[in-house]
């Protein structure tokens, strides 16, 4: 049964005005932040990176598809993966749902991962996907926006990630226990493979044809993407995780 504090209505209502006064000013303060987003000054990109995608052979100023701004989502699908994280997968199966909206308001949307081309087509047939997904497979360009990791940098113990450096020593050392284990599985790798990927999103914008990079976010930093737990936060028992729960879809038991 759960343990949880019972009450009147009138007690319910005085703590939810309560708490809605504390929502009003996350709302506000969250405001403050997309507007500091927006002023972060503009990098200029200077590679000339390529990518595959279902069109052929794409420039980075190719993804944005003749709009002015594009929204990249670093999946982690390595090449040697045989899927997609699970993860990045629960994640992405938000994107049909806004994307025409997003390129109707002048802004491209696309995922990008390492993998070949035919296997990024391959797992789409088989989650129902239709979003756009280029292949970065030869490009620097996942390393590049700290997504992807060499092997010898992993073997260094520490990597740049989410503007910090970050020891995946206690990653390498649990070797098969654990959820990172059970997620690299389930992408038919090994942990180390795994996490040589790593989630993200980068925003670019195009003009007078010249792309800039002018936002990246990665960790938590990406979880208001994840429309599933935006809900869960407001279910009577929020998160109530105690280890790795959700599945592809598809791949719950029925």
């Amino acid at each position: 049964m759960t343990k949880h504090t019972a009450g009147t209505r009138e007690e319910w209502l005085a703590a939810r005005l309560e708490l809605l006064e504390a929502e009003k000013d996350l709302t506000r303060r969250s405001d403050e932040l997309a507007r500091q987003r927006q002023e972060l000054p503009w990098v200029r990109i200077e590679t000339d990176y390529r990518f595959e995608t279902d069109a052929g052979s794409a420039s980075l100023a190719d993804l944005f598809g003749g709009r002015s701004q594009l929204l990249v989502y670093h999946f982690m699908f390595g090449p040697e993966y045989t899927a997609g994280c699970p993860a990045c997968s629960a994640i992405a199966d938000g994107f049909d749902g806004f994307v025409v909206h997003l390129e109707n308001h002048d802004v491209a949307m696309t995922a990008v991962s390492r993998a070949p081309l035919a296997k990024l087509q391959q797992y789409t047939r088989r989650m129902g996907w239709t979003f756009p997904w280029a292949s970065s497979f030869g490009s620097d360009f996942n390393f590049d926006f700290d997504a992807s990791y060499t092997e010898a940098e992993q073997r260094e113990g520490i990597v740049e990630y989410n503007y910090r450096s970050l020891d995946v020593t206690p990653v390498l050392e649990a070797g098969g226990e654990g959820p990172v284990a059970q997620f690299a599985a389930s992408c038919g790798t090994d942990a180390a493979t795994y996490t040589r990927e790593a989630p993200g999103m980068s925003a670019f914008a195009l003009e007078d044809g010249v792309v800039y990079h002018t936002y990246s976010a990665y960790a938590r930093g990406v979880d208001a993407l994840w429309g599933m737990y935006q809900w869960l936060d407001r279910a009577p028992k929020g998160r109530n995780e105690t280890g790795p729960w959700f599945r592809r879809r598809g791949e719950y038991e029925q």
